[in-house]
């Protein structure tokens, strides 16, 4: 059974080197996951993939169904969740093209189902959730970074925000002024869902453009894309390394 999921998101809708064993449709309590969930092999280790945005990339970051995703993934058998995501840098130190392991989340998004323990209680849920990810599953990605030899960054606040629109320069600022050193969509409610579920969970965030205000006056999809081409790359290499050991 495979205990390792990834979640691929903007850019990453496939993963190099897997071979696909079988597809499977998940139906959950909470409805239907971002789509059928793929089984197969990276290096000999069994792993589950998802496309967070489906396979088209067509599901918009404030309609994706997280509760199902992560349930789906859960029921199927994993416990460690990588979750990769493309951000916007902040922090004056981040490229486009870098690799960033966030340890901190802001949440700044609404209206979305943020929780299991909503309906049906005989008593209210709480998690600790001091540290969202899961410290061990980061370590490892760090370390694969490193013998990779790849340039990323080990720490960071994610400061996830609603979308599907890019921030104003103001937002961007006043994010900043809360200590967020990237911006990203899908960060929330997704990590702590995979708390609620008791999953080990870390996120690899790629730098796919700087933030409004940061960089150019005006941020290009052309340029953001070409940047998650050489950005996703490196994910699917550190994947490759970190993979085997796990």
């Amino acid at each position: 059974m495979a205990e390792l999921a990834i979640i691929g998101g903007t850019g990453l809708t496939t993963l190099r080197n897997l071979e696909i064993d079988h597809r499977e449709v998940v139906h959950t309590p909470y409805g239907e996951p971002s789509g059928p969930l793929t089984f197969g092999k990276i290096r000999g280790k069994e792993i589950i993939f998802l496309a967070r945005h489906g396979y088209g990339h067509t599901i918009p970051p404030h309609k994706i169904n997280y509760r199902a995703n992560l349930w789906a993934l859960k029921e199927a058998g994993a416990s460690r969740v990588i979750a990769v995501g493309a951000v916007g840098g902040i922090h004056p130190d981040m490229s486009p093209g870098q690799l960033v392991f966030p340890d901190q989340i802001i949440d700044y998004t609404w209206s979305r189902y943020n929780t299991f323990h909503e309906e049906d209680l005989d008593h209210v849920v709480h998690i600790d959730f001091t540290r969202p990810y899961c410290e061990e599953l980061r370590a490892l990605l760090i370390k694969g970074a490193q013998s990779a030899g790849q340039d990323a960054l080990e720490t960071g606040t994610y400061g996830a925000t609603q979308g599907p629109r890019l921030e104003t320069a103001a937002e961007i600022d006043r994010l900043e002024r809360d200590g967020c050193d990237m911006v990203g969509m899908t960060g929330m409610p997704e990590a702590a869902l995979a708390r609620e579920l008791d999953l080990c969970y870390a996120t690899c965030a790629v730098i796919s453009n700087m933030a409004a205000g940061r960089g150019e006056d005006k941020i290009l999809m052309e340029d953001l894309t070409g940047n998650l081409g050489v950005g996703m790359n490196r994910v699917r290499t550190l994947l490759e390394e970190i993979i085997p050991g796990l």
